[in-house]
């Protein structure tokens, strides 16, 4: 996390024998309650949110880890891939920090693990939201790295622990209060994974060991869970995850593709067993324990995440079974599947100003995955494209241009369906996008109504990282309004978009 540390030979162990520890009085918070300063819990929906820090999902199913496994088939894993510089390093304290305030690095201001910065007054974690919604809830924080208690989740949690690094006492801790206490909302971190990380590397025997370590403590808490005398009654929800990667030498903060993995498990009513998804994303593990416990979100509080019951795929999203291989593209792996020209239906791409040849994946609007697009040339910035979902449209005039073509820029519209709307009315046009200059470029939004000339919308000429709400004006009688993103550049960067939707 920090720095490297050695790895608790507790933890490096084949198996973890958990014994429960007091916690002394320096360690938890001031709050008073019938269980060692937590409240009585009033809810019937619970939640568990497992941190286990610095762990390769790739590892984790290579590892001997029969927990988290269980949990996995019970339930929903969804992967995905974390933003890398100049939006943050893929350290720690971004990476929490994005966990517990469901909005990206570019919003909570966390850059590194000093926390400097932070916009924690604008965007709280997750458990002091829930206390602001319901001061009756009880909320539980425990920490094995200790800035998840002292700056991440350093709000309104009733009662927070500090662990100092021992994973043993953590997950003691937390079987304790499950037990003899009644918490609603329960956070715990885990953090020698990351430790083994740092010490061995992601590729290493003691890595492994490490993940069959914790699991064995995730396993320890969640039998104390479902022994609760009160279990039956309840309604629990278990979400794990994990904040960054590793490389396979050891250590995270880059761009790399071990280093950018994530994944959530969800585990709880509603979640398929054994289901899988691609279109989950860290932010959503905020909106979705805060929906869980009953707490309203406010559109106010422009949260990247949604609750993972509200999240559904758009249209580019059906395309991911007919992804292709790289053609002409020579830094990404030949296994990887990831990009394609035929849009969905009712889509289409007009590149009938597009000189011929360049890049053949990128010649003209494509539609792509994070691991395909980023692996074209690290550290250019297509690492920020986080509000984007398993597919989504690119045009990348940069990465067209390294192949020889005709005369001219790059100039492509992609052309959405025909939505409709009611004439006199207002409708609005909401897409997710990453827009980023590096050289000449454009990119406008059109709108066509009925058989109508195209009507200019909204122009792009800076960089923009976020959601849209274009409202139009509908003239009376028309019936359709069809939407186009004409995008222009001569070896510039590039402008994706996603999850596009009309209101009317």
């Amino acid at each position: 996390m920090r720095i490297a540390r050695a790895l608790r030979t507790t933890l490096a162990a084949a198996t973890v024998t958990a014994v429960l520890l007091p916690v002394s009085a320096v360690h938890a918070s001031a709050a008073t309650g019938p269980y060692r300063g937590l409240p009585n819990g009033t809810k019937q929906s619970k939640t568990l949110v497992i941190g286990i820090d610095g762990t390769r999902y790739d590892k984790l199913l290579a590892a001997d880890a029969p927990n988290l496994k269980a949990l996995m088939s019970g339930g929903m894993t969804a992967t995905s891939n974390l933003y890398a510089d100049p939006m943050a390093p893929t350290l720690s304290g971004p990476g929490w920090s994005t966990i517990g305030t469901g909005v990206w690095p570019d919003k909570h201001g966390v850059k590194d693990n000093t926390f400097a910065g932070s916009h924690f007054d604008l965007y709280p974690d997750f458990a002091s939201r829930l206390e602001s919604a319901a001061p009756a809830a009880a909320t539980l924080v425990i920490g094995s790295w200790n800035p998840i208690t002292a700056n991440v989740f350093n709000g309104r949690a009733d009662v927070r622990i500090a662990e100092s690094e021992d994973d043993v006492r953590t997950a003691a801790d937390a079987a304790d209060y499950l037990t003899n206490g009644n918490p609603d909302l329960t956070f715990l971190h885990f953090d020698e994974v990351d430790e083994a990380g740092h010490s061995y590397g992601g590729a290493s025997s003691q890595y492994l060991a490490a993940i069959h370590a914790v699991d064995g403590l995730v396993g320890q808490v969640v039998q104390a869970l479902r022994t609760r005398p009160t279990y039956a009654a309840e309604d629990w929800q278990i979400l794990v995850t994990t904040d960054h990667g590793h490389t396979d030498a050891g250590g995270h903060g880059g761009n790399s593709a071990n280093e950018r993995q994530t994944f959530v498990i969800a585990d709880g009513a509603g979640y398929p067993a054994g289901s899988t998804r691609k279109d989950v994303r860290l932010v959503d593990i905020a909106p979705t324990v805060l929906k869980h416990e009953g707490a309203a979100i406010d559109p106010a509080w422009r949260l990247d995440g949604r609750p993972i019951d509200e999240i559904t795929p758009d249209a580019f999203d059906t395309l991911r079974p007919t992804l292709q291989s790289r053609v002409d593209e020579t830094g990404i792996a030949s296994t990887i599947k990831g990009f394609t020209h035929t849009p969905p239906s009712g889509w289409s791409i007009d590149n009938a100003r597009m000189p011929s040849g360049g890049v053949t994946e990128w010649r003209g609007w494509a539609f792509a995955t994070d691991e395909f697009w980023t692996a074209t040339q690290l550290g250019q910035s297509r690492e920020t494209n986080v509000r984007a979902r398993n597919v989504f449209a690119v045009a990348d005039s940069d990465e067209w241009d390294d192949k020889a073509h005709g005369a001219g820029q790059f100039d492509s519209t992609l052309v959405s369906p025909r939505y409709p709307v009611t004439g006199g009315a207002v409708a609005t046009l909401s897409f997710a996008t990453d827009y980023k200059v590096d050289g000449p470029q454009t990119g406008d939004v059109y709108v066509v109504f009925d058989n109508s000339a195209p009507q200019l919308v909204k122009s792009y000429r800076s960089d923009l990282n976020g959601f849209e709400k274009l409202p139009v004006t509908v003239p009376a009688g028309a019936t359709t309004a069809q939407f186009q993103f004409r995008y222009t550049g001569t070896n510039s960067a590039f402008w994706t978009v996603d999850q596009v939707a009309v209101t009317s």
